[in-house]
């Protein structure tokens, strides 16, 4: 008798197993959704606590840090070309002259050529201009039948070489300026960028912020037409700088000659193999400038654009941050703490062995 009943217990007991252990189960994951062990943080369903209209945090999308870098947007024409057939009242004028600069270099460059060599020139093409009229009309056949037999001139003859002579001594005097400033050596604070060309896109590299390296290719027309920038100049990755802060520039070649040239900012350094050139380079306003390789240096030389985004140095610390580098100093804030509790430990162990 003994044995039946074992066995008729054993079959009501896997009975009840086989209704209630799926409820188990399923409060079991009910309670696993409601809240992360520890966390505290909410997935499924929201707590009774909540208040009406509360957000639960698993319906939203966790906002972007304080201070995290955010791409800059272009300026309209600033940094960029003109493009003639816009339409708008200017811009085939505006297309034939240089680019607004936003550089010291470049501002006194520009003012050297609008309001000095450029009236200079105009004055001197129309000197000439009216000299050859003049001559035209007053010793032509029908007006002067007999042609003079002068043969030279003194004073005409020392005239027409000394006011030439003065003429470009005048002018040396800006152009040297402008030369001098160009070569100016950057200050040893500069921030310091490499940039190396290749055939056929840039690598830009930030040996000051813990090795940073970024290659930059050509975006499509579709896609910078897309992100509001212009068709053959727009890159994935740009060369992120600080505004206002002097720039190291280095450049070289790993193939072939290069040219970094940013046309609004009044910079073109050639980048060749074996050699690292340098060059000073100080932004005035935060903004995007755009340029190209100046060498022909191949069959894909027109598919190598350049552009600069120019950060005010806050918003230059979180892009840093966000490529994984570190400001300087940063790292040695960080050792000194470490560096301060050796002698500690060491105070401590001689402590404890007296």
């Amino acid at each position: 008798m003994n044995a039946p009943i074992k066995l008729a217990t054993l079959s009501l007991l896997a009975a009840i197993s086989v209704v209630f252990m799926p409820h188990a189960s399923l409060a079991q994951d009910a309670a696993e959704m409601t809240a992360a062990p520890g966390s505290g943080e909410v997935f499924g369903e929201p707590p009774a606590s909540a208040a009406e209209g509360e957000v639960v945090a698993s319906e939203t999308t966790p906002p972007e840090a304080e201070g995290a870098y955010v791409p800059m947007a272009p300026t309209k024409d600033k940094g960029m070309p003109t493009d003639p057939n816009s339409g708008e009242p200017g811009a085939m004028a505006k297309s034939l002259t240089f680019q607004d600069q936003y550089s010291k270099d470049g501002q006194y460059a520009l003012w050297m050529h609008d309001w000095f060599l450029l009236p200079v020139i105009t004055a001197i093409s129309l000197f000439v201009l009216g000299l050859l009229l003049y001559v035209v009309v007053r010793f032509s056949r029908r007006a002067n039948p007999e042609p003079s037999r002068t043969t030279h001139n003194t004073m005409i003859e020392v005239v027409w070489t000394i006011v030439p002579a003065a003429i470009l001594v005048v002018i040396a005097v800006p152009s040297l300026t402008l030369l001098a400033r160009q070569y100016e050596t950057p200050p040893e604070e500069a921030v310091t960028i490499k940039a190396t060309g290749y055939q056929w896109y840039w690598g830009y590299s930030y040996p000051d912020h813990g090795g940073i390296e970024v290659i930059s290719n050509m975006l499509s027309d579709a896609d910078a037409i897309k992100n509001g920038e212009p068709p053959q100049l727009a890159v994935d990755n740009r060369m992120v700088v600080p505004a206002g802060v002097p720039l190291r520039i280095q450049t070289i070649g790993a193939d072939v000659i290069h040219s970094f040239a940013v046309p609004s900012l009044w910079f073109k350094q050639d980048a060749i193999p074996g050699r690292l050139n340098e060059k000073l380079l100080t932004i005035e306003e935060p903004g995007v400038y755009y340029g190209q390789c100046s060498e022909l240096c191949g069959t894909r030389h027109a598919y190598m654009p350049i552009a600069i985004e120019a950060l005010p140095p806050e918003e230059f610390a979180a892009w840093v941050a966000s490529q994984g580098g570190t400001m300087p100093g940063e790292e040695t804030a960080e050792e000194a703490p470490a560096e301060d509790a050796a002698p500690a430990e060491e105070a401590t162990e001689i402590a404890l062995a007296e």
